[in-house]
């Protein structure tokens, strides 16, 4: 039996950012992504309740497997209406399969164990064919349509932020992403790369210690601290002109540029640095493969297929940069080493007779110079 305070939110990544400690995640999320999944785990709640099937089959999603792993509990397919039924606030119990509040049972569901998951997980790798032949056709259906991503000049806001002949990171919060920004921290340090965090990205390196110099997306899942750090920002705008994020920003008191194109934050944000002419660019976090699209919810990737045909001479995966870059050592580390080196052989000098005279004796010629 669990009992906690409800937080409820369609949005899994928006109710991420309110969840405290303990309480009980109440989502309608099919198919629980493993970006989402780790969000939760950071928040550390008692229980996850999903309206709808955590692994529908479609593809081999991680993020149940994660919670689980994470001594999270899960009661899934609950149904639509416990979205309406249980508000923000209440105190709602988790009692075997079924969900109470004020001693009414509102909901029923399936607990998913480690092993279920396991078992969903690997049943439903079987799909990818199908999948992978439907994510093919859609990418090549909107290449035709959004083939002016290499073929067009593309109309760039213009930056404060200094670019040209400059390496750039973009930091998408994407899979894996702590780990990458772990592999090339002395990198961080010593090239000092323009830092563009894509919406939480902007976050992620807010707490390894780095301002961002740009922050650019959609501002659905940035902070307002992050929005408020002094970074320049560029708002996404879609081809019909349509910005949600516009307004938010703007009511914090900022003026942000706006940036309209096909695509995602991400392919955005790698356009901008290429055509202010960034001498490099290094991703971190970024969706590159099958799963990750799947995942991110998207049917093709004609615009991220588009961007980096484009910008592929310049492009380069945070994890390539250890084996590119081989970082010189600097006088300080020098020095810490040649101490570290000559304080074992000081100690054990010390400790011999013959050099203890000679000390003396060095000492007393000192003294007698000095007229001590």
């Amino acid at each position: 039996m669990i009992i906690g305070t409800a937080r409820v939110d369609r949005k899994t990544k928006y109710l991420a950012q309110r969840l405290e400690r303990g309480e009980i995640a109440v989502i309608d999320h099919v198919d629980l992504d493993s970006i989402c999944a780790r969000m939760l785990v950071e928040r550390a709640p008692s229980a996850v309740i999903n309206a709808s099937p955590s692994i529908s089959g479609r593809y081999p999603n991680t993020g149940p497997g994660i919670l689980l792993s994470a001594g999270i509990p899960i009661l899934d397919n609950v149904g639509p209406d416990v979205m309406a039924l249980i508000h923000e606030g209440d105190e709602i119990r988790v009692d075997g399969q079924d969900v109470w509040l004020d001693g009414i049972k509102v909901a029923s569901g399936t607990e998913i164990s480690a092993a279920d998951a396991a078992r969903l997980t690997e049943a439903s790798r079987g799909n990818l064919a199908q999948e992978l032949e439907k994510f093919a056709q859609n990418t090549l259906k909107f290449i035709q349509e959004e083939k002016f991503l290499i073929l067009d000049p593309v109309e760039v806001p213009v930056l404060k932020t200094k670019l040209a002949d400059r390496h750039a990171l973009i930091v998408v919060r994407g899979e894996g992403f702590r780990e990458d920004l772990a592999i090339i921290k002395s990198y961080l340090h010593d090239v000092r790369p323009v830092l563009i965090g894509v919406d939480g990205g902007a976050d992620a390196l807010l707490d390894l210690g780095f301002k961002p110099d740009l922050i650019v997306g959609d501002m659905d899942s940035v902070s307002d601290e992050a929005l408020t750090c002094g970074a320049e920002i560029v708002v996404h705008a879609y081809g019909n002109g349509e910005s949600p994020g516009l307004a938010r920003v703007k009511a914090l008191g900022l003026d942000p540029a706006v940036f309209p194109i096909q695509g995602t934050s991400e392919d955005m944000a790698m356009l901008l640095a290429y055509e202010h002419g960034a001498d490099l660019i290094v991703a971190v976090g970024t969706h590159s493969n099958l799963i990750d699209f799947l995942e991110k919810g998207r049917a093709g990737m004609a615009s991220t297929f588009l961007t980096r045909l484009k910008i592929g001479s310049k492009l380069v995966d945070a994890k390539g940069v250890s084996r590119l870059y081989r970082r010189t050592p600097g006088v300080k580390e020098l020095v810490i080493l040649v101490a570290a080196a000559a304080a074992p052989v000081l100690v054990i000098a010390s400790q011999s007779p013959a050099v203890r005279t000679w000390a003396n004796l060095v000492f007393f010629k000192i003294r007698r110079l000095l007229g001590l």
